[in-house]
């Protein structure tokens, strides 16, 4: 099916993991998706993206560079959908992070978030139906996590960010809404994953195993499709019921 022709947008992070899964299942379902990260390509030597994944290399924080890369995608194309994917952590605990490391966090995972956002703001109102934004959350958003908390802080922003977007553009045509991923295999997972974590994490979540990138690419296509009229300011926890799970 192909519940996304005719639309055009931006997904951040989409050279791997779960980014460049999101961008091949809104491809896949006739979308143009301009996939941005810092290499400009697949990140795994001998994967490929579909079709109608496109792309482009540039750095979220350099704002200039942003601002440039929306504007020529939007007069030219349009902006249908953007994807906030990008994202970034250290591993310390709270006490040895740097004043460095915890503002690059949060200029990441944060303020580029709200800028891109800003920058995509006058095409996702000219969009035919209604404008969309996918923020990319975090069970950090929900939960407490040792040794990771300016990623913890920095998530939690972004859903407060999602919710005040949602109500303050929805006169203007734009749904706001995020998602938040459980544990799924990737680069930034593994970085903060020993085996003694690994355990814990897969008894934490009722299902007890690792999540498919690909379900992530799922929701994100129901979010930006045009089934999604009426939902603005929802986060969707894909976790495997994590959240819900009790003692």
């Amino acid at each position: 099916m192909m519940e996304l022709a005719g639309k055009t947008g931006i997904i951040t992070g989409g050279s791997s993991g779960l980014g460049f899964a999101a961008a091949n299942v809104l491809a896949e379902a006739g979308a143009v998706v301009y996939a941005v990260s810092r290499s400009g390509r697949p990140k795994l030597e001998g994967e490929t993206s579909h079709e109608n994944v496109i792309h482009l290399a540039a750095d979220v924080s350099d704002y200039k560079e942003m601002g440039e890369l929306t504007e020529r995608i939007g007069r030219e194309h349009g902006i249908d959908f953007l994807v906030n994917n990008a994202g970034i952590t250290v591993k310390s605990l709270a006490q040895d992070v740097s004043d460095a490391d915890f503002e690059k966090v949060l200029q990441v995972n944060v303020s580029s978030v709200f800028k891109l956002c800003t920058l995509c703001y006058p095409y996702l109102r000219q969009s035919p139906n209604r404008g969309r934004i996918v923020n990319i959350t975090s069970m950090a958003a929900h939960l407490g996590f040792s040794e990771v908390v300016p990623y913890c802080t920095s998530k939690g922003a972004v859903l407060s960010m999602t919710r005040g977007l949602a109500v303050e553009w929805a006169q203007d045509g734009i749904n706001v809404n995020s998602v938040a991923p459980g544990w799924f295999p990737s680069e930034m997972s593994r970085k903060v994953m020993d085996e003694e974590r690994k355990q814990k994490i897969l008894a934490r979540m009722p299902v007890h195993c690792f999540g498919n990138p690909r379900d992530i690419g799922a929701m994100v296509k129901f979010l930006v499709s045009d089934e999604s009229e009426y939902i603005t300011g929802q986060d969707f926890a894909v976790d495997g019921g994590a959240l819900s799970f009790g003692y």
